[in-house]
């Protein structure tokens, strides 16, 4: 071979210091050169060491307590993307902000209002061929169907409920505020799972998040106070009974949740 790598060539490469196109130009010089590959220091023990490392860590992996094919499709939950997260976080901000800068009683209200529909609509983007473009490969796969679906949700509506629930611990008014939000959304994500297994999840939450905005808009037009009629304690207990039904027809129905073309 003509040409060799000099000293201070070397150096470079041995202290990190050459771009990337340059490294790759001596590595493929020293796999083709026996002269220059010998001039490489190596440091035997440091080799074993590493070695000794990367065994540990393939033949015992950590426990997990998701398995990770599991992590894996989480995290191509269509849902758990940056740009539906940035909205949420949005959403929830202005809400706050509202609070302290205007109407306070109003803009409490309408954060209980639209806070529970927040979780159902990330359940309806979690699964299913409108938004997740892998879908038509995802459905061929062993782990669809209803564990995927209900993989996808759980993880989706524990992110936005849990944004919900800082947002919410920021809101001035009565401490009740807070969680006063949570049964109605609980209810309207399990109902959204329960209702499609005759539809699709997409059709099913936005269908009963529509009837939730009436149901309280209903409630405002005949002049009750939404408050105490629909976040109150006789309302709570309501929707902790309701929720307990849809998980009921849930577990019975749960090999139909599949909004996909292979149902």
């Amino acid at each position: 071979m003509a040409w060799h790598v000099d000293d201070q060539l070397f150096e470079a490469y041995q202290d990190g210091r050459l771009d990337p196109s340059r490294v790759m130009a001596v590595d493929a010089h020293l796999q083709a050169c026996a002269d220059c590959r010998g001039a490489v220091p190596v440091d035997a023990a440091w080799l074993d060491r590493s070695w000794d490392g990367v065994l540990d860590r393939l033949q015992t992996p950590k426990p997990r307590v998701v398995p990770g094919h599991r992590l894996q499709l989480l995290a191509a939950t269509p849902a758990l993307r940056w740009s539906w997260l940035v909205a949420t976080v949005a959403v929830l901000t202005f809400g706050v902000v509202a609070a302290y800068a205007g109407d306070a009683q109003a803009s409490l209200l309408w954060f209980l209002i639209f806070a529970p529909v927040l979780p159902v609509l990330a359940v309806a983007t979690a699964y299913g061929p409108p938004f997740d473009p892998m879908h038509e490969i995802t459905s061929m796969t062993p782990a669809a169907g209803p564990a995927l679906v209900l993989w996808r949700s759980t993880a989706v509506v524990g992110v936005s409920m849990a944004m919900g629930m800082v947002a919410a611990a920021l809101l001035p008014g009565p401490g009740w505020y807070a969680v006063a939000w949570l049964l109605p959304a609980f209810l309207l994500c399990v109902s959204s799972l329960a209702l499609a297994t005759v539809m699709a999840l997409p059709l099913a939450a936005g269908l009963l998040a529509a009837v939730w905005l009436v149901t309280v808009g209903g409630v405002s037009a005949a002049g009750a106070a939404v408050p105490s009629a629909v976040f109150g304690p006789a309302a709570q207990a309501g929707y902790l009974l309701a929720a307990a039904v849809a998980a009921t027809v849930l577990t019975r129905r749960r090999r139909r949740l599949d909004p996909g073309e292979s149902r």
